[in-house]
């Protein structure tokens, strides 16, 4: 079925064309049979597209690839991949002007590199890979609350991140009028242990006196960054990934460099105390936001890790909630 599709859309062009000039020539009373047959195939084409087409098989296919593709752009637009794929597609087209041309020595050369392509593509494009599997885990189906069940344990589990929260939002801002550098991981979803091992194991409760002597000027842990986990302070003094962006100001440090590019490595939220001027600033997905209040820091961090009760409604009490509404 995809194949008469592909047939339809290249001729969709020449059979308007040549409608066009057929209608000319019935004007002048001329005839062409040949545009007749052209239009008659593209007829026929039509119609066989149309009966073959399987309503289930079919409609799921052309979803999934649509799907893949809207992922796959949504995966690169924001990244330096994209620069890679601007590559690539000047390759190929490089590569049809060298056979179109029949330049035998050129098409050579480049046939090494598309006869390993796939490796290729795998070892370049391997954080994108990485990043969309690490994504693709974190949608888990156990995560889709359907009957609307409550739980004691998330309530809890709420609890202790609205109490982690506070805590971080007083201590940044009592370490922001002492102008204390600090460096605040805040994880969500993407495992940490890798970052985690480059620091001291602490598994303490959140708090504002335990995150201002972690990072207490002279303190030997004060360089590093903390790791928070599910309301509990897990290690400190880790030292994060930098960034690789070249575009960030030059007013930024290390550890606004360290916070952005930690929030580039995984989905964690990122809180930057400076050193210098005692402001606040977020860094997530690669993006940091400078110069905010601990109200600001407050608001940003309860819309991440606390959802909106009218978010966690399962799916068939949203259904009966939305028919009783139309009743």
């Amino acid at each position: 079925m995809i194949q008469y599709i592909v047939n339809i859309c290249v001729k969709v062009r020449f059979c308007a064309s040549a409608l066009a000039i057929y209608c000319i020539f019935l004007v002048k009373g001329v005839k062409n049979m040949y545009l007749l047959s052209v239009f008659s195939d593209f007829l026929q084409d039509f119609k066989q597209a149309i009966f073959s087409f399987d309503k289930i098989s079919d409609l799921l296919d052309v979803l999934l690839v649509a799907f893949l593709i809207y992922s796959a752009i949504k995966l690169i637009r924001e990244t330096k991949a994209i620069q890679l794929v601007k590559g690539a597609i000047l390759l190929v087209v490089l590569y049809a002007v060298v056979s179109l041309f029949e330049m035998q020595l050129s098409k050579y050369l480049l046939s090494f590199v598309f006869n390993d392509l796939l490796v290729i593509l795998i070892i370049i494009f391997s954080p994108e890979i990485r990043h969309a599997l690490e994504s693709v885990g974190r949608s888990s189906v156990s995560k889709l609350n359907i009957f609307n069940f409550v739980n004691k344990d998330n309530i809890f589990k709420k609890e202790k991140i609205v109490s982690s929260i506070n805590g971080v939002c007083k201590a940044c801002a009592e370490m922001s009028d002492k102008k204390i550098g600090a460096l605040i991981v805040l994880k969500k979803e993407t495992m940490l242990g890798e970052i985690i091992d480059t620091g001291t194991l602490v598994d303490a409760t959140v708090s504002a006196e335990l995150i201002g002597n972690i990072f207490f000027p002279k303190a030997p842990m004060h360089d590093g960054a903390a790791i928070i986990e599910d309301g509990r302070v897990v290690a400190a003094g880790c030292i994060l990934p930098l960034t690789n962006n070249t575009n960030i100001s030059s007013e930024l440090g290390t550890r606004h460099r360290a916070a952005i590019g930690m929030s580039e490595f995984c989905d964690a939220i990122v809180v930057v105390v400076s050193e210098e001027t005692g402001s606040i600033s977020v860094a997530e997905k690669g993006v940091l936001k400078r110069g905010i209040s601990d109200g600001d820091l407050r608001e940003i961090l309860m819309k991440s890790f606390i959802k909106d009760d009218s978010e966690n409604t399962g799916i068939f009490k949203k259904i009966f909630r939305g028919n009783k509404n139309e009743q």
